[in-house]
């Protein structure tokens, strides 16, 4: 059994596969501000982009945060863990969005550390839109080379 034919006298577009991807990664984004979007009455802060890496002598978290004044971040350390968190202002904008991926508003990043950290030398700095967090060891952590005595 053939099905019947749908005819539209409406004039055929061009099909556009990216439209369609843009379309349902639009929607899926919608979806999940409502479900996961806000928190009560505050929304939900965001995590940026970081790398943690270990030397002999210290912890280094880098944190990807362009175009955010020092002012605006709040690095702190309780226990082990440490926490950056801050806010990505909106500009001032005219016009119509088109599209958006960037984002603003509140972030927050955490890590937890090894007990091992020297809380007292820890050092941030903010350069070319990356703020590095260096977190040094206590010299009990810091590896040593052990002498074989003998014959």
């Amino acid at each position: 059994m053939a099905l019947p034919a749908v005819r539209s006298s409406a004039p055929l577009g061009r099909w556009d596969p990216f439209r369609e991807f843009e379309d349902l990664y639009g929607q899926l984004g919608r979806w999940m501000e409502s479900v996961a979007g806000t928190v009560g009455d505050r929304v939900r802060a965001w995590a940026p982009l970081a790398d943690v890496t270990e030397t002999g002598e210290a912890y280094l978290v880098e944190v990807e945060l362009p175009g955010v004044k020092r002012d605006d971040i709040t690095v702190d350390l309780a226990g082990t863990e440490l926490s950056i968190s801050g806010e990505v202002k909106e500009k001032e904008r005219q016009g119509l969005f088109r599209h958006r991926t960037r984002r603003v508003g509140q972030f927050s990043y955490r890590v937890t550390l090894p007990q091992d950290v020297d809380a007292d030398k820890i050092q941030a700095d903010l350069a070319d839109g990356v703020l590095t967090v260096r977190v040094p060891k206590t010299e009990a952590a810091k590896p040593r080379r052990i002498a074989i005595n003998g014959k």
